[in-house]
């Protein structure tokens, strides 16, 4: 019999098997969405939650943070990597091995801490929350910088100044009103990315790659490398070539989220009145004014919204430090902006996080 008449036959003997089998496969792809949709609402309530822990709580302050444990971990690995005085030119390969054994180290621990919190789902959702909570610097920023804009208020600039010294790395004994301003603003702009945007892009990333443990683990691995490169991703004697591959991998995991995060900065001054065309055009032509790739580009929209001028250099250790200027000065810089630049903050995060949840909507 030919092969066409044997199907023909065996679709006469079950009348409702290839309907039955559309149905079957309809169900099939019904609960596959199901799941996507329940995944994706997990994930909107565990990041929802760590967002307003931070608005509410700040820094965890006394309870565990997992950066302290990764500065320890660090320690651990610089003292058995770090190159004697016979291997300089073993620098850089000893730093690309410390990058991966921080890496792998951190990633290893939060693994099995999201494993061992597996045997119950309140528990994996109580320590998925709090890492994706402590991962955030969102309040932080603002919280830090805050003393400086109510001391500046109140007059007082030694109490200024003290309140700058313990968030910038700059002498600010030298700056008057307006530097400690921008000092301040420079601080919440730059750190924007750092400290919450790219903790939310990789999120993000990492709940595409796998769900919500993919997220936080996506996270942590992200916060390495950022601990790595603010502990020894310098240019000293010391960290110039050891600290190398750090400094560098965290220019290549910022480079994504700083460019969407100056954008999102802009257009999230724009919904609060600021001007969209100023803060696009110091945008586009100020941000690669920096030595790093990516820290001009939250500076350089805050200075465009904003009308005044960021950067310039500063005193570090007494050496004077020559750096562009970013954005035009519209006006002088004024304690006000300090707030102003706080609820920039605020409005890209909240901008950044709706585009995000669409996007990932959009997915499931």
């Amino acid at each position: 019999m030919p092969s066409g008449s044997i199907s023909s036959g065996l679709v006469r003997d079950h009348p409702g098997g290839s309907s039955d089998c559309i149905i079957k496969a309809k169900k099939i792809a019904d609960a596959g969405n199901d799941v996507r949709r329940m995944a994706y609402m997990d994930f909107v309530l565990i990041l929802g939650t760590a967002l307003l822990l931070d608005v509410l709580l700040g820094d965890p302050g006394r309870l565990p943070h997992p950066v302290v444990g990764i500065g320890h971990v660090i320690h651990f690995w610089e003292a058995r990597l770090y190159p004697g005085e016979g291997e300089r030119r073993e620098g850089r390969r000893r730093g690309i091995l410390l990058c991966a054994a921080v890496l792998a180290t951190t990633a290893a621990s939060v693994g099995l801490l999201l494993l061992g919190a597996s045997v119950a789902h309140w528990a994996l959702f109580s320590v998925e929350v709090y890492l994706l909570y402590a991962a955030l610097a969102w309040r932080s920023l603002k919280d830090e910088t805050l003393p400086v804009a109510t001391a500046l208020f109140r007059g007082d600039l030694d109490a200024a100044r003290s309140a700058l010294s313990r968030v910038v790395g700059r002498d600010t004994d030298v700056l008057d009103e307006a530097g400690m301003v921008r000092a301040a603003v420079e601080t919440v702009a730059e750190n924007s990315v750092d400290g919450v945007l790219s903790v939310l892009f990789f999120a993000a990333l990492g709940y595409v790659a796998g769900g919500c443990v993919a997220a936080v683990l996506s996270v942590w691995t992200f916060k390495a490398v950022s601990t790595l490169d603010s502990m020894v991703g310098y240019e000293d004697e010391r960290y110039r070539d050891f600290g190398w591959a750090s400094a560098r991998l965290d220019d290549v995991l910022n480079f994504l989220p700083a460019r969407i995060g100056g954008v999102a900065a802009v257009l999230a001054g724009a919904c609060l009145g600021y001007p969209l065309l100023r803060g696009l055009r110091v945008l586009l032509r100020d941000r690669r004014k920096h030595k790093s790739p990516n820290s001009a580009h939250g500076e350089s929209a805050f200075a465009g919204l904003l009308g005044i001028r960021l950067g310039g250099g500063g005193i570090y250790g007494g050496v004077l430090e020559e750096r562009p200027w970013l954005g035009d000065a519209v006006r002088e810089p004024e304690p006000e902006d300090i707030l102003r630049a706080h609820a920039l903050l605020d409005a890209a995060v909240a901008l950044f996080v709706l585009l995000a949840l669409l996007a990932l909507h959009g997915l499931a």
